[in-house]
């Protein structure tokens, strides 16, 4: 095999058996990719446009459908050439880039909604201290922090990486995740530290943080009666949602390099696609329908264009 990593071309198995199936494949990314897209502008737009969607929850979920739009193109625009390439190879740098990219922004993606239950919890339980605390500087200040310190993080692995010797060139799967280290001719005992350092920095505490917090809001709620309860699932509940559904995909993702079974194609396939085209279009949905001020707006402009249409 070729010494050189970064000259050296991957094979991406996980597209074989669709030549036959080509152009219906990039059709549905190509549409799903342009849903994504508007979707999620619309919701950004409409929180920067209205003036009572200027509060610290709404930035907050105005920077994770961000987060969502930059994840789609990091995925969707490689995924259709490939479709369309006769031969559906990647060099082993720019499997790297995609592999730095996809594990930043889910990083990104975990600390915003731990900045989103921090908000949660000042709002429903402290009250009286959340303007003081929750101010304009300490939002932008968390959500700089939610994208800077992944892509910091990601950035030692993927620099470590980056001269590896490969022992093998064919990728299992169609996006360049963590079973990049299966093209590796030796595991690194460096590398697999510095792994489980980012994936505890960026998924173990986050998590663990969520879990308290959203179960301290809701024993608080509780004892405060039907309006506060009301109050906490009517907010809280998108966020959990959300948060259950990345939980999942990062679960998985995190199996599937370290248990060393090779999992059925169709299973990862499935699993990929629910990570590339369900989950960013699960953002927009869910806030869309389950945050009232926001369907609101959502409802107003569709019955403008309606209107306008007629």
């Amino acid at each position: 095999m070729d010494s050189n990593a970064n000259t050296s071309l991957i094979t991406l198995d996980g597209y074989v058996g669709i030549e036959q199936y080509r152009a219906l494949y990039f059709i549905v990314m190509f549409t799903a990719y342009v849903i994504v897209i508007c979707s999620n502008v619309t919701i950004i737009c409409l929180i920067w446009i209205h003036k009572n969607l200027h509060e610290p929850m709404y930035f907050f979920i105005a920077a994770l459908l961000c987060n969502s739009v930059l994840f789609s193109s990091v995925t969707y625009p490689k995924m259709m050439l490939e479709i369309l390439s006769e031969k559906q190879v990647v060099s082993y740098s720019m499997c790297l880039l995609q592999y730095f990219f996809f594990y930043a922004l889910i990083g990104s993606e975990f600390l915003l909604l731990t900045a989103m239950a921090y908000d949660r919890y000042l709002a429903i339980c402290k009250p009286l201290h959340y303007s003081a605390t929750m101010k304009k500087a300490t939002v932008i200040k968390l959500i700089v922090f939610a994208w800077v310190m992944p892509f910091c993080l990601l950035s030692v692995p993927t620099i470590v990486n980056r001269n590896k010797k490969l022992c093998n060139l064919v990728f299992e799967g169609i996006i360049c995740n963590s079973t990049i280290y299966r093209l590796h001719c030796a595991n690194a005992g460096f590398l697999n530290i510095l792994g489980l350092l980012v994936l505890i920095n960026l998924c173990f505490f986050p998590v663990l943080f969520e879990c308290f917090t959203y179960a301290r809001i809701f024993i608080i709620a509780n004892s405060r009666g039907a309006v506060v309860r009301r109050k906490a699932v009517q907010t809280c509940l998108p966020h959990l949602l959300v948060l259950i559904n990345l939980t999942c995909s990062a679960t998985y993702d995190v199996l599937l390099v370290r248990i060393q079974t090779v999992f059925p194609k169709a299973v990862r396939l499935t699993m990929t696609f629910q990570m590339v085209l369900y989950h960013p279009l699960f953002h927009p949905i869910i806030y869309g329908l389950k945050m009232k001020e926001i369907s609101k707006h959502l409802k107003k402009l569709f019955r403008i264009g309606k209107t306008e249409s007629n």
